[in-house]
């Protein structure tokens, strides 16, 4: 009995949302971020292209996107450039957001049931309440309720590179936590497509398809190494899948969920680790912008931004994404933390995830490639629906940048806090200053970091989710 804890221990240990990141954990995020925002300024400047483009040059951008590459036969790969890029260079995409899914499941933030649940059930959340809104708007005779999925997607690159413009010092917790988002966001976005936008189904594509990711993942397990092997290996398990009908896409996500992202023996970084290491600046940095040179050039006029407001399906777009983004991922976050042991880190405040919430409204990369799939049959549409991707993306940004401003100078403060390093040795301050060998090399007295709270780093981890090998 002696060894019981006191009644009261449940309460004052609980989980802390958003908390400090462990030192492995933060300097993963900040690699991956840091390519990512680099990326988001050039899918910026890519969107700013082809607006211009599209609209001083119309003839030239429509010949561009349709002229036609590849061979015919013996899998009807002659496609235009447009398609290329939707369902070629997005594959890469999707295959780094597969490593990601499975790293934070297997090793990151989404290893444990009680750290996943936040973060999913506001994605979940996220989702479902733009595609409701959406279809609300579009449950009268005029609406078209096909295009229910466009405003459920979160673009991290595009929000990455508004943050990088406006210049806010958004710490690690909550860009952690919008990364984490829009990895299970994408994650739900592929399996939309690979449900509801599929189409014809060619079952013995669909067969070798499969036949060729069970040996992506044999020769991967085996410990088989070389890129000439499983290149074109993932070429012709990508045409395949292209061929059956299912979106092409799905073969990225497929094989990025099939490499092993947990470390053995001695290995400094996992399999999946290394090859998203190599594939990302491809992915942020040539794949996603050149899709959105392809996919973003709509004419932009009067009649067009009228349209945006004055339709059913393109203002259950533009409400789909600010509203009904924003207002499911706060409310499914603060719900979770409501009803559950979760607690929200002390030094942040709500008014951080409503603002977060807005920045996750920005649905650019993945939300142009619905609306293409969600109107196939009609351009007309297709261009009115992503206009108003355009437009609600927009209004997102210019909210989400006006609230976080408003915080920019307490955001400036705790980014500086983690990343001071007094005594040079590489390792954040925040990570060492239980340690009294750390406070003699800085002539800091030993003291708890209990006194430091609430205004001290003390209040931003729970006990053990600094300890840096975690």
């Amino acid at each position: 009995m002696t060894d019981q804890p006191p009644v009261h221990e449940p309460t004052t240990r609980r989980r802390q949302f958003l908390g400090r990141l462990s030192l492995p954990e933060r300097t993963f995020i900040t690699d991956a971020l840091r390519t990512e925002t680099v990326g988001g300024v050039l899918l910026l400047g890519a969107a700013v292209i082809a607006l211009i483009w599209a609209n001083a040059w119309p003839h030239a951008y429509e010949s561009m996107l349709d002229y036609t590459v590849g061979p015919s036969a013996p899998l009807h790969l002659d496609l235009s450039l447009a398609t290329w890029a939707k369902d070629g260079l997005l594959t890469i995409f999707f295959f780094v957001a597969g490593i990601e899914l499975k790293r934070e499941f297997v090793a990151g933030e989404l290893r444990t049931p009680s750290a996943a649940v936040l973060p999913v059930i506001a994605a979940v959340c996220g989702v479902a309440l733009p595609a409701i809104l959406y279809a609300v708007v579009n449950s009268g005779s005029g609406g078209h309720p096909g295009g229910w999925a466009i405003p459920t997607a979160t673009d991290i690159a595009f929000a990455l590179g508004v943050l990088a413009v406006v210049g806010s010092h958004l710490p690690s917790a909550l860009r952690a936590f919008l990364l984490t988002l829009a990895v299970v966001d994408d994650l739900i976005a592929i399996l939309i497509i690979a449900v509801f936008y599929s189409s014809g189904i060619k079952f013995w594509a669909l067969g070798l398809a499969f036949a060729g990711l069970v040996l992506f993942w044999f020769l991967h397990r085996r410990g088989v190494h070389g890129w000439y092997l499983f290149v074109p290996l993932a070429l012709v398990t990508w045409a395949l899948m292209h061929e059956s009908g299912v979106h092409a896409t799905v073969a990225g996500v497929a094989m990025g969920l099939m490499l092993r992202c947990h470390r053995e023996g001695d290995e400094q970084h996992s399999p999946g680790e290394h090859i998203e290491h190599l594939v990302r600046p491809l992915s942020a940095g040539l794949a996603v912008p050149v899709f959105a040179l392809f996919s973003a050039g709509v004419t932009i006029s009067g009649p067009a931004l009228r349209e945006v407001f004055t339709q059913a399906a393109p203002i259950g777009i533009v409400v789909g994404l600010l509203v009904g983004k924003s207002v499911g991922i706060f409310g499914g976050t603060w719900l979770m933390a409501r009803f559950t042991r979760a607690e929200l880190n002390p030094r942040l405040k709500w008014a951080d995830m409503v603002a977060v919430s807005v920045l996750a409204g920005i649905g650019f990369t993945v939300s142009l490639l619905i609306s293409e799939l969600a109107f196939p049959d009609d351009p007309t549409l297709a261009a009115r629906a992503k206009t108003a991707v355009l437009v609600g993306s927009l209004l997102c940004a210019t909210v989400a940048t006006l609230l976080l401003k408003l915080r920019n100078r307490h955001y400036r403060a705790l980014c500086e806090e983690e990343d001071r390093d007094l005594d040079g040795d590489g390792v954040p301050d925040v990570y060492q200053q239980d340690d009294p060998a750390w406070r003699a090399r800085v002539g800091e007295p030993a003291r708890s970091l209990s006194e430091e709270a609430p205004g001290g780093s003390g209040a931003s981890g729970t006990p053990g989710d600094s300890a840096p090998g975690r």
